[in-house]
């Protein structure tokens, strides 16, 4: 009998847990899901974690709003072509003035002159070159006297912005002696109230010194070739 009564009271016992198991496993969040959330495992796609997905382009508290690409370092303002390169310079496009020269050979007559051009145009032109010189009155720019010409330097092109300047030297044959003076040469000084200096491509340009005239030996002339740089 008392054989009987446990083993009844072991099928109970079974039966009542059986029952528990059963209604655990119908609770709403009860069974394996249950357990994997437990144990820190994602329980499937009902998870709100961060997605990996390269795809997902929502952006984050962390990345904020893109900044601005820096400029790669050494990279140079972009620059826009200028056009067609400068053309030479014409006559209307010049202003011309001459002043005495700060080293000029021993004499009582002009000696060296310097002459400088200046773009008076609104575009970029170039000069290139050297100068013509010939002897001529006031307000007679055609009727004048070439002097024989010596050149000096290597030409080399000259460009000039508006408003530019550039420079040549005229260094003439020196007048001695006091009063009218005398030619080394033997020859008579001559002397000139203004000059008319040419430029190849560029016109020829009358100019006259602000105090004095022209007075030179021998109707020669060393020149220098246009520069950028004033010669002295």
């Amino acid at each position: 009998m008392s054989y009987r009564k446990t083993h009844r009271g072991v099928a109970l016992a079974t039966a009542a847990v059986a029952a528990a198991l059963l209604v655990t496993a119908c609770r709403p969040g009860g069974g394996p899901e249950a357990a994997g959330s437990a144990s820190g495992v994602p329980s499937g796609p009902s998870h709100t974690a961060a997605s990996s997905d390269p795809t997902d382009t929502a952006p984050s508290k962390a990345s904020g709003t893109a900044a601005p690409s820096a400029p790669a370092v050494g990279a140079s303002p972009v620059v826009r072509a200028s056009g067609s390169p400068a053309e030479a310079c014409t006559a209307s496009a010049l202003d011309a003035a001459v002043y005495p020269a700060a080293r000029r050979p021993a004499g009582t007559g002009t000696g060296a002159v310097i002459v400088g051009f200046t773009n008076a145009s609104g575009r970029p032109c170039v000069l290139q070159g050297h100068p013509t010189v010939a002897g001529a009155g006031n307000g007679s720019p055609q009727h004048n006297v070439p002097l024989s010409v010596a050149r000096t330097g290597t030409a080399s092109p000259v460009r000039l912005a508006p408003g530019g300047r550039a420079w040549a030297k005229l260094t003439f044959v020196q007048v001695q002696g006091e009063g009218d003076g005398y030619c080394v040469s033997g020859a008579k000084p001559v002397v000139y109230p203004t000059l008319v200096v040419g430029v190849p491509g560029a016109g020829a340009h009358q100019v006259a010194l602000a105090d004095g005239e022209f007075a030179e030996c021998d109707n020669k002339v060393t020149v220098t070739a246009v520069s950028a740089v004033k010669p002295s």
